[in-house]
């Protein structure tokens, strides 16, 4: 025996909203019947030319929609390495060389970009970082984890430390929520480097957090800290030496 399915009360004034079908119909039909039946069989509720012209137009919505969004898990940016992360954020700031722009890719569960949004964009040695705007975007975007990414117009790929203080600061205030900083990409002089990869790339809060903006300058001097993060379900490791690690 099929189980009975329970529809809500919001369920009815939805396909009420939508069709223009009275709720009480919509319910009395719903009780022996699969009231999705009245989308691809208007017929059975006997609507009026205008309720009918109201399921056809809903019916071609969702019709769209179920095409594009084939085509978009055909077309989803999937980052599965820091290599896969380098050189989308290349193809973004290769070319930014009179300018400093910080910039975050947004991810879903599987790793795949919900959305990448420019945080801030500033002279051609230094930007200010607002970590406020960046909560913002996390939330409206119900992402499960993000990847930074800035570039240096002078060239180097090196963290300086204001870039290391930087995504510490940005991991101090999203590791509480259990949204993941899983890479740092720094573009330079047509090349990356990966915060992940170089074991740069702090894993857990050390501070409480803090929104203050922050202002990092490329100018800094950078100093190599081994800070011996592991980021095993991100980094690919695609060779046998780099597995033994």
């Amino acid at each position: 025996m099929a189980k009975e399915i329970k529809y809500s009360d919001s369920f009815f004034k939805s396909l009420n909203t939508l069709t223009g079908i009275p709720i009480k119909k919509i319910q009395e039909y719903a009780k022996e019947n699969n009231p999705f039946n009245i989308l691809e069989h208007p017929m059975v509720v006997e609507p009026n030319t205008k309720q009918l012209e109201r399921i056809g137009k809903l019916n071609e919505f969702l019709a769209s929609y179920n095409i594009l969004k084939m085509q978009e898990e055909d077309n989803k940016i999937k980052f599965r390495s820091p290599s896969d992360a380098g050189q989308y954020f290349l193809s973004l700031l290769g070319g930014m060389k009179d300018k400093e722009r910080f910039m975050v890719a947004f991810l879903d569960n599987g790793n795949n970009i919900i959305e990448t949004k420019t945080v801030s964009e500033g002279s051609i040695d230094q930007a200010v970082v607002y970590p406020r705007d960046i909560l913002k975007m996390a939330i409206v975007n119900d992402c499960n984890a993000m990847i930074l990414s800035h570039n240096h117009p002078g060239g180097s790929t090196n963290p300086s430390t204001e870039d290391k203080n930087l995504t510490q600061k940005i991991v101090d205030i999203f590791h509480p929520l259990n949204i993941k900083v899983l890479d740092h990409i720094i573009v330079g002089a047509g090349r990356y480097s990966s915060m992940a990869e170089e074991r740069y790339l702090p894993e857990v809060g050390v501070n409480k957090a803090c929104y203050d903006p922050i202002v990092f300058d490329e100018k800094a001097e950078a100093k190599e800290i081994d800070l011996n993060y592991d980021r095993n379900e991100y980094i690919e490791m695609e060779d046998e030496e780099m597995m033994e690690l």
